[in-house]
């Protein structure tokens, strides 16, 4: 199953970039990042099989073991693409959340951009560590 992050506004060089380059490398599942500038630009097609997680303040605030859960459910009921969507500063509208599969959020706070693609590169890699049978030093 392909995670796929697709996120407004680039990234660069410097630490935010090296932090999430560092833990996407070890994710152990085929993994795209879609890069769009702030406004406009083309958000690639979805094919079908493609499950929507929108980065949301008004998402759910799941614990490390549910998203791997939630992950692994999708992977085993044959989803081809899971696409994670960090949106521009404004968010999403209600449009765009009314079409998502899951709304997700690392807590009520504001997080910048940056971290925030971070926080779910780290997220993944733990994820699919979970998945793999790595233990979870929080599980229990």
């Amino acid at each position: 199953m392909l995670l796929h992050v697709v996120a407004r506004g680039r990234i660069g060089r410097g630490p935010e970039a090296e932090l999430v380059d560092r833990y996407l490398k070890r994710v152990g599942w085929p993994v795209r990042v879609t890069e769009l500038p702030d406004n406009g630009g083309k958000v690639p097609a979805i094919e079908p099989g493609t499950r929507i997680v929108l980065l949301d303040e008004k998402g759910d605030q799941p614990a490390s073991m549910a998203f791997a859960q939630k992950l692994g459910r999708w992977r085993d009921e044959g989803v081809r693409e899971v696409r994670f969507m960090l949106g521009a500063a404004d968010g999403f509208g209600d449009a765009e959340r009314a079409q998502a599969d899951w709304l997700i959020a690392f807590g009520r706070m504001t997080w910048p951009h940056l971290m925030a693609r971070a926080m779910l590169a780290e997220q993944l890699w733990r994820a699919t560590s979970i998945l793999s049978g790595h233990p979870y030093h929080r599980e229990g």
